[in-house]
């Protein structure tokens, strides 16, 4: 026998399928076994919209924004005129190889993803995390960016409320009364 020859008993026809195999494929659609119908995608990250990708947006947020300070990350942000909140992150090489750094990445980003809702203001965030991220628990993790947040939140409704207006709108006031 050579090795190339297949086995007679092996493939079997549609015609030679056993009476189980065929019930099994009408109750599953016709599909043949082992094959399976496409799962539909459904995304349940950020689309490319509530996230920063250029590089000039990162530098706005950096040079023109304002910091949040928490133990494990330090969190920039800035208001945006793009009507919703978009985040971005840097985890720069000094936090670990691509490995580390690409894990910390999808930590926080599902944390951004499960906390996204109590960001109530458009803005753009920045998340520049510490290396302590990577051996947090994931619980830590998503307390910690949802009281960021939650702070950010509070700080810039505080700020748009009682904020006095401040330039030549502020003088030009002054000079009329």
């Amino acid at each position: 026998m050579s090795v190339d020859a297949p086995n007679p008993g092996s493939e079997r026809s549609g015609s030679q399928r056993s009476r189980a195999e065929q019930s099994r494929a009408e109750q599953h659609g016709g599909e043949q076994h082992g094959q399976q119908q496409p799962i539909p995608k459904v995304s349940l990250g950020c689309p490319p919209t509530a996230r920063l990708l250029k590089h000039s947006d990162f530098e706005r947020v950096y040079k023109q924004g304002r910091r949040h300070f928490s133990p494990h990350m330090t969190v920039f942000y800035l208001a945006n005129s793009a009507g919703q909140a978009r985040v971005g992150f840097t985890v720069g090489r000094a936090l670990g190889g691509a490995v580390e750094r690409n894990r910390i990445k999808r930590r926080l980003r599902e944390a951004v993803r499960l906390r996204r809702s109590t960001i109530q203001q458009p803005l753009d965030i920045v998340i520049n995390p510490k290396k302590s991220v990577l051996t947090l628990e994931f619980a830590v993790i998503l307390e910690e960016i949802g009281r960021a947040f939650n702070t950010i939140d509070g700080a810039v409704k505080k700020k748009a409320a009682g904020a006095p207006k401040s330039g030549t709108a502020a003088r030009s006031e002054a000079e009329i009364k």
